[in-house]
């Protein structure tokens, strides 16, 4: 099975949480429909990115990292590379790459879906697939060059800079099992 072919069919088995998350990701399927490099950053209209939420066992306390570029405090994640042999594996990848911690358990499904512009290309659409990812209670982050910052944030006192699209993953991963 190639990346393409994981992303959807993880994407069309999907059970979206509400109508909202459903037509995003009916958009997700049929952007990959239209464009054979969909998963790779090359596509210029936009490309599917893989995020994981760094979460305390507890779900008291998140883990964040300070975006280089846009200043904002976010959850980890990326493009996807020529390794990765399935959307979660990459989202595992990111996580553990940014947060530098090891024994990240993450959920089997994708919890939400974000669709947000960035400057790839000159300008291009990041379809991004959002995993939530349980730390160890025993975790030690260790921040990547890939950051300005990384820290854990009590669950309800997180940074002002944060955007809708964490505090919906936020929100999300507290209401998930």
């Amino acid at each position: 099975m190639t990346l393409h072919s994981d992303v959807r069919a993880v994407l069309s088995a999907w059970t979206a949480p509400d109508d909202a998350q459903a037509a995003l990701r009916d958009d997700y399927v049929g952007f990959l429909d239209e464009h054979d490099d969909a998963v790779w950053r090359a596509c210029v209209p936009g490309h599917i990115t893989a995020s994981a939420l760094v979460i305390s066992p507890d779900r008291s306390r998140v883990l964040l990292t300070l975006h280089p570029k846009v200043g904002l405090w976010l959850q980890m994640g990326g493009h996807l590379e020529p390794g990765d042999t399935s959307l979660r594996d990459a989202a595992a990848r990111e996580a553990r790459e940014e947060s530098g911690i090891e024994g990240l358990l993450l959920g089997d499904a994708p919890l939400r879906l974000d669709r947000h512009r960035v400057t790839c290309h000159g300008g291009s659409d990041h379809l991004d697939v959002q995993y939530v990812a349980v730390a160890p209670a025993d975790a030690v982050h260790v921040m990547s060059d890939e950051s300005l910052d990384l820290a854990w944030f009590d669950v309800d006192a997180l940074p002002d800079l944060t955007d809708d699209a964490l505090r919906n993953l936020l929100a999300a991963a507290l209401r998930s099992d």
